[in-house]
């Protein structure tokens, strides 16, 4: 399937700067599960999903503090 030239614009992305869209542009004559395929890597790469997963539910702040001192006891058994 190919579709003529179009912006493809999905997903906002958290940077530190506020608010972006991970953008796609899909090129003259291009086919559209290539152009799909470059969008969904970019969001993968950006980390977009894995953000918007995390901010589902509210956390409480022992929880984060607890999670994030069992991510670092595995990296350090893992690295030994």
């Amino acid at each position: 399937m190919k579709l003529e030239h179009h912006n493809v614009t999905e997903l906002p992305e958290r940077t530190r700067g506020g608010n972006t869209l991970t953008k796609t542009n899909v090129k003259k004559g291009e086919n559209i599960d290539d152009a799909l395929r470059r969008f969904k890597r970019s969001v993968s790469k950006s980390g977009t999903l894995r953000e918007a997963r995390k901010r589902e539910r509210y956390e409480k702040p022992s929880v984060k503090r607890k999670k994030k001192s069992e991510e670092a006891r595995k990296r350090n058994r893992r690295s030994r």
